[in-house]
């Protein structure tokens, strides 16, 4: 698995997962925070299975010079 999310998408996945399933956690917003796992992992691992589905890519492109 390569690399595909960037710096500030990172940043912003593990945010609103943690946001999400401390809703839940709270009884705010009931279960479905619970999906806030998904944009966590994701963050955390650096990898999404749609971006490579779709060939997308935020991670910064390095010179080949």
């Amino acid at each position: 698995m390569k690399s595909n999310v960037g710096g500030i998408d990172r940043i912003l996945r593990i945010a609103i997962g943690l946001v999400l399933i401390g809703l839940s956690v709270s009884g705010t917003i009931g279960v479905w925070g619970w999906l806030g796992v998904v944009p966590l992992a994701t963050g955390l691992i650096g990898w999404c299975p749609p971006y490579a589905l779709f060939g997308w890519n935020t991670c910064a492109v390095k010179n080949r010079s």
